[in-house]
């Protein structure tokens, strides 16, 4: 297949190209040298993908997998298909900095679980995705590699912490991309650079290397996309139990999205809104999801206002005390020197020295609380197949900026306050996914989060894939 300017092989989703690739239209070697050309074309201004591997060495591997295939072989659905990891995970040979000083000379003995699974289907592993310090903050930038930049507009942030991976799918730079969440960091970058995030459910894709298995379960891996065929096909790469992670599910990983067709007028979708004023929301935000809200309508599902029904301040508050008991366990071994505290950003060090007042009967309050939210949060699902909320408070800001000081004239108190409207996913466990809602009038894209019942993947993905042809205008612009 030439690579030409009405099809050229850098448009191509991952399920398209995987079947170009099968059928011998289009080599290894022709795609790895697109996708080579176009990081260099555009990652200089952009710096979505970091410690780039030597290219004469990623095309020889692209060369092994034209023979592979030449002998009948093929590893699977990513055969010979570039992928860059998100920089919180390790892929062995190449550096895992975490965007840390302290890690900038770290390089990986071994893959990380869900990378080894990856490289079984195939994919050529080129590089890295660019992420905040140990994945703190919606902002992507360190001081190892920088700032990542929207891809709609290079003067303002690209989200995170997957803005790498968000970026490199916008620009072309990747088919797919792998991620990961604890507090939206698979779906504000994808909102703010109109591509698709997945959260999946709690234990959905279980990580390994990691600390504990036990306790920290709000942040997962799973998949980003231009398109939900091809989230569909990552994240079942992606999920799958592993006895090393003994609360991961067990149940084979597997969405058909064609398998069964969706009937949009059995669907009932709630809007919870900015939760009746209690989340302060940049202008324009609340219009441009509600123009995505009567797509679905459109489709013939039912949407109707909902309110949360229980305290947003206690839910926070029970928050705060999770994410800086979990984050604390992360920041504690590089503290261990104390020396490497000038070297930690200022919000990693806010999140440890909080942890240290936080007391056992104080986490296991905050526990309850939790338990008590679940629950809520179930009893909404009994009447709703869905419940809808924006992607984002803000609309992408200076990439210059750390984070917001202020939305809609109300002060931030912390560093990540600005993204509160999407701990009720994590919080919860629950499936989630941003899908592109539309843009503002300065072409800046914003996204729908769509939050799912318990391990209600499939149905998610199912409700996005119909909502993808309604909104093939939306989906269909391009930075």
């Amino acid at each position: 297949m030439p690579t030409t300017a009405a099809s050229p092989i850098i448009d191509l989703d991952a399920t398209a190209l995987s079947a170009a690739i099968h059928a011998g239209h289009v080599s290894c070697r022709e795609v790895m040298q697109a996708c080579l050309d176009r990081i260099g074309q555009v990652n200089p201004r952009f710096n979505a993908i970091v410690s780039l591997q030597d290219p004469h060495d990623l095309l020889r591997q692209a060369g092994e997998r034209d023979a592979q295939l030449a002998r009948g072989e093929s590893m699977g659905w990513l055969h010979g298909v570039p992928q860059a990891i998100k920089d919180l995970a390790n892929a062995a040979g190449l550096p895992t900095t975490l965007g840390s000083p302290l890690m900038r000379d770290f390089v990986a003995k071994s893959d990380g679980l869900a990378v080894q699974r990856m490289r079984a289907a195939g994919c050529i592993v080129i590089g890295k995705t660019n992420t905040p310090e140990f994945g703190l903050g919606s902002h992507t930038f360190n001081e190892v590699f920088g700032v990542t930049r929207n891809a709609w507009d290079p003067a303002r942030s690209a989200g995170g912490s997957s803005g790498g991976a968000a970026v490199a799918l916008a620009l072309r730079m990747l088919p797919v991309a792998d991620g990961s969440d604890f507090m939206g960091s698979l779906r504000n970058p994808a909102a703010w650079n109109n591509v698709f995030g997945l959260r999946p459910s709690q234990g959905r894709v279980p990580s390994w290397p990691v600390q504990d298995v036990w306790v920290s379960q709000m942040g997962t891996e799973g998949p980003m996309a231009r398109s939900v065929r091809d989230l569909a096909r990552l994240l079942e790469l992606q999920a799958g139990h592993d006895p090393r992670v003994p609360l991961s599910l067990g149940e084979a990983p597997h969405f058909p999205l064609e398998a069964e067709r969706l009937d949009p007028a059995q669907v009932r979708i709630g809007w919870l809104g900015d939760l009746d004023g209690y989340l302060p929301m940049e202008p324009g935000i609340l219009g441009v999801c509600a123009q995505a809200l009567r797509r679905f309508e459109g489709l013939g599902c039912a949407v109707a206002p909902l309110p949360l029904g229980t305290s947003p301040a206690a839910v926070w508050e029970a928050w705060l005390a999770w994410r800086r008991a979990l984050v604390a366990t992360r920041i504690a071994p590089f503290l261990a020197n104390p020396a490497n505290r000038s070297q930690l950003k200022p919000e990693a060090l806010w999140e440890y020295d909080q942890s240290r007042s936080l007391t056992g009967p104080e986490f296991l309050g905050a526990s309850v609380q939790r338990t008590a939210f679940y629950e809520h949060m179930l009893s909404l699902l009994e009447h709703h197949d869905a419940l809808a909320l924006p992607a984002a408070q803000c609309w992408p800001f200076g990439a210059s900026e750390r984070w917001p000081k202020e939305i809609a004239g109300r002060t931030m108190d912390t560093y990540h306050r600005w993204m509160e409207v999407v701990i009720y996913a994590t919080f919860a466990g629950l499936p989630c996914i941003s899908v592109p809602a539309g843009f503002d009038d300065r072409g800046l894209p914003m996204g729908l989060q769509l939050i799912g019942r318990p391990r209600g993947e499939l149905a998610l993905l199912r409700l996005a894939a119909a909502y993808e042809e309604a909104a093939a205008d939306v989906i269909a612009r391009r930075p």
